[in-house]
């Protein structure tokens, strides 16, 4: 029995276009679409044959040196620049972070000030001016502030090449990590801290169990875009004579003028350990995401 005033429908005398089931479902068609594949797809092809069949790659010279000792200490130094410059610079930044982040005008300026100076200053600068630091400084004392020291170092021997490029490195960085770690901070919601503090939690628990696990899923993406040009940037440390990966590729092309195999050397090294930040990276954000991704 109907349980509606609509009287029950016969199908014999429904009419033929109201049957949808009978109808042929074409798909939307993209030309343009299709021509922009084939277009890039032919591209690709033609770059990637030219990689094979064009002789001036030297993929002989190549081979020859893509894992020689001289490339593969080099790659190493690389790997210890970044990860020093990496460790110290977000160190120092998550400190200039919260100095911003106070309540106290004076540690507010002093972080703005170090912030704006740092990121106004060329990174090449910054390194020539640390590599030269013992033309100011002949020797570094501690003591009594403004008056006599006990204890002193020669500059020249404190600061080599490699101490003042992770040196240069680690403070250039700093000033883009405390704006990461800033922003990511300031993603939290207020009110959360608020409710911690009607708990009764302490200040130091709730920056480490409530903020920063929260800030750090917008912290991870930036900060790993930073590492990544960190890493690449590195290569300006060339400049002070550091045997790292670029250096030593014009070293080589240099004696032996094989330029173009030797630059993809170095880039193809800076690929392969670019994808290995970037799978790390993932995994990271993974962990971080958790609770929060569906």
């Amino acid at each position: 029995m109907s349980l509606t005033a609509d009287p029950p429908v016969d199908k014999a005398t429904t009419p033929p276009g109201d049957d949808y089931g009978a109808l042929k479902v074409v798909p939307v068609r993209h030309p343009l679409r299709w021509a922009a594949v084939a277009a890039t797809a032919v591209l690709i092809a033609q770059f990637a044959h030219g990689l094979v069949t064009n002789p001036a790659w030297e993929w002989e010279v190549f081979a020859e040196f893509f894992t020689a000792d001289v490339i593969l200490k080099a790659v190493w130094v690389t790997l210890q620049l970044t990860f020093y410059g990496t460790a110290i610079g977000f160190a120092l930044g998550i400190v200039l972070a919260f100095m911003r982040l106070s309540a106290s005008p004076f540690l507010k300026s002093v972080a703005f000030g170090y912030i704006w100076a740092f990121r106004s200053i060329p990174l090449i600068v910054q390194l020539l001016f640390w590599f030269n630091l013992a033309y100011l400084y002949k020797e570094v004392r501690f003591g009594i502030p403004f008056g006599p020291g006990f204890l002193s170092f020669d500059t020249m021997g404190l600061v080599g090449a490699m101490s003042a490029a992770v040196l240069g490195l680690a403070l250039h960085q700093a000033a883009y990590a405390a704006e990461i770690v800033r922003a990511g901070v300031l993603a939290v919601d207020g009110g959360q801290l608020e409710a911690a503090a009607a708990l009764g939690i302490p200040k130091l628990r709730q920056v480490r169990r409530i903020v920063l696990p929260q800030a750090m899923r917008s912290i991870l993406p930036n900060a790993a875009n930073e590492i990544i040009s960190l890493f690449k940037g590195t290569s300006i440390v060339s400049v002070m004579a550091i045997g790292e990966l670029f250096y030593q590729v014009q070293v080589i092309y240099g004696r032996n003028g094989r330029v173009v195999p030797l630059l993809m050397v170095a880039t193809v090294w800076y690929i392969l350990l670019t994808s290995a930040l970037s799978v790390l990276q993932h995994y990271v954000e993974r962990h971080f995401s958790k609770g929060a991704a569906r």
